[in-house]
Parts: structure tokens; C-alpha cells; sequence
């Protein structure tokens, strides 16, 4: 699915994954296993797709957004590792973490090696309103992760906190994705614009998915244990929704205790599934791809406006 989807850049993409291996590899033994296991975890890679797709509505050139590119995907890459230290998991994408495998020191250095490595790379573009945008996102990403540790087991959280964790998780990077390859090749600012706010709601709706699939999906498809967010206390859309509905006291108790046997994790989900929190959530997810398409109708009638698309409808059907 995902071959197709980016069928127009695939070669591109190839020379983003060849600069990110050579990125990886560095002086020091430990720090290059660390770096190299992250990166042949694999990914959907979307953050430097998304760089070069909005690449294409303008003068396409694959000298100035391959750094770019590069770099979206090793700031994505460093929180992942930081988000694995602070949730403690195990396995990402089916294969231990680096924390997993080295611990938390050469976890934490490692994601801050690498996130100093895309600041070099965004530095050799040399343009200052990329640097700038880049700057703000990464301070807003950092409030979202101390405003979901803050709320954790809070089952008293709204729907506009969860908004707000989402929105800087997930939809800024993207968004910001889909906005700075717009703006590496110069394309006109409603151009740009239109591409900024079809990153951000497809942002939103890829993190709502993310969030059903952490109850709903096949763990072994899914690559980490299902109902993960439940054990580490984080309140998603279709936890809140069923908190919501059902008003149930016992699914209070599970998703606000601390210690959760695999037993009470299964109840919580058969709870929540019941509830009807699963298609709600959906639907909100929907209205988001909806948005999404809608600022694609800003944008000139080219192929890769097709393409991306068809990432929205991907990302309404994914099971992982």
C-alpha cells in the first residue's frame, strides 16, 4: 500500500533513506548501534514523503529538499526515542527499543544526537523562516509530552486536552512536513497555506487512528502490545468517549489505576468497545480526513494532489 501510495517519489525516497543511514553511522561504536537499530526499525517514513509531495506543487528540486526531508524524519525519529524512555516500552514496530536494548542513557543521547543533526542539515538551507517554524514546532512538541505526562490516569481530562496533546504529538510535525516543502522550493503562500492546514488534519486524524488501533488492532500487525496507552495512563479519544458515555465507575477505577493486570486491561477495552467509543472516535477521525481533503481543493489540479489523496483514504482504512 504504502509503495503505491508514494510510487511518484519512491527513487527520491530511496536517497532519503541512503542520507539517513549515513547520518546514523558516526565514531562511536555505541552510538551508530543505537541510531542504526532505530533506523532499520522501519517506519512509514510519511514526515520526508510529505516534504518532498509539497515539493512538487512548485519548481521540484531534490538538491535543496533533501535535507529537509532528512531532517523531518530524524526530529520524528528522536521522539520516538524520547517517548520510549519516558512510556518505558519495550518494542516498537515489533522489535525491542533502543531503550530496550541499551537503556535509558543511550537512548536519551541518542535522540539528542540525532535531533542535533537535523539542526545541521536544516542550517545548510539557510533560510531563516524554515528555521524559525522548525524552532516553534519542536517547543510546541515538548509541551504536548508534559502535558500528557501531567494527565496521566487524570480521568477527568476534556476533550479539548486531548486536542491539544494530539495537535503537538502528532499534527505539527506533519503539518509542518507538508508546509516547509512548500516553502524549500518557493511555492506561492496560498500554496503553501493549503498544504500547512492539509498536514494538520490529517495530523490529527492519523493520531486519532493511532489511538483506536492501540485497543483494535492485531498486536502482531500493530508491533508493541495492545492497550498500551491504558497501562501507561494516557486518555485517548475512545478512552474519553466511553468515560463519556458510559459514565461506568468500574472503567474509572481500570483507566485510573496505576497497576493494571492483563486481566483489568481487557476489561477496560471490552468496556470502552461497548460503549460505542470505537465509532465515535472514527467518525472523528473522518471529519478530519474530510478537512483535509477539502484544503487539497486549494491546490493545483496536478498528480500529486491525487497522491495525496489517497494518503488520506490510506490512512482512514490503515490496520497499522
Amino acid at each position: 500500500m504504502q509503495s503505491r501510495l508514494f510510487q511518484d517519489i519512491q527513487n527520491d525516497l530511496a536517497k532519503v533513506e541512503a542520507e539517513l543511514a549515513k547520518y546514523a553511522d558516526t565514531s562511536l561504536p555505541t552510538l551508530t548501534a543505537a541510531s542504526s537499530h532505530l533506523l532499520h526499525a522501519g517506519g512509514k517514513r510519511l514526515r520526508p514523503a510529505f516534504v518532498l509531495l509539497a515539493g512538487r506543487f512548485h519548481n521540484y528540486s531534490l538538491e535543496r529538499l533533501l535535507p529537509l526531508a532528512v531532517a523531518m524524519e530524524m526530529i520524528h525519529m528522536a521522539s520516538l526515542v524520547h517517548d520510549d524512555v519516558v512510556d518505558e516500552s519495550k518494542t516498537r514496530r515489533g522489535i525491542p527499543t533502543v531503550k530496550a536494548r541499551w537503556g535509558n542513557r543511550i537512548s536519551i543521547h541518542t535522540g539528542d544526537h540525532l535531533f542535533a543533526r537535523s539542526l545541521l542539515l536544516i542550517a545548510e538551507l539557510n533560510d531563516d523562516k524554515i528555521s524559525e517554524v522548525l524552532a516553534k514546532v519542536s517547543v510546541e512538541m515538548c509541551k504536548g509530552e508534559i502535558q500528557q505526562m501531567s494527565g496521566t490516569f487524570d480521568v477527568n481530562q476534556t476533550f479539548r486536552d486531548y486536542l491539544f496533546h494530539i495537535k503537538r504529538k502528532t499534527a505539527l510535525l506533519i503539518s509542518a512536513s507538508c508546509q516547509l516543502g512548500a516553502m524549500a522550493v518557493k511555492a506561492d503562500p496560498s500554496i503553501v497555506r493549503a498544504l500547512k492546514m492539509y498536514g494538520h488534519h490529517l495530523g490529527m486524524a492519523f493520531q486519532v487512528t493511532d489511538d483506536i488501533l492501540d485497543l483494535t488492532a492485531d498486536e502482531a500487525e500493530l508491533g508493541k502490545p495492545v492497550g498500551s496507552d491504558l497501562r501507561q495512563g494516557i486518555i485517548t479519544l475512545p478512552i474519553l468517549e466511553a468515560l463519556w458515555e458510559t459514565k461506568d465507575p468500574l472503567l474509572r477505577l481500570l483507566v485510573a489505576k496505576r497497576d493494571k493486570s492483563q486481566e483489568e486491561v481487557g476489561q477496560a477495552i471490552e468496556i470502552i468497545k461497548n460503549s460505542g467509543a470505537i465509532d465515535r472516535s472514527q467518525k472523528i477521525a473522518r471529519r478530519y480526513l474530510e478537512k483535509a481533503k477539502d484544503e487539497l481543493k486549494r491546490l493545483p489540479p496536478v498528480p500529486t494532489r491525487d497522491s495525496l489523496a489517497s494518503i488520506a483514504e490510506f490512512i482512514e482504512k490503515r490496520t497499522y
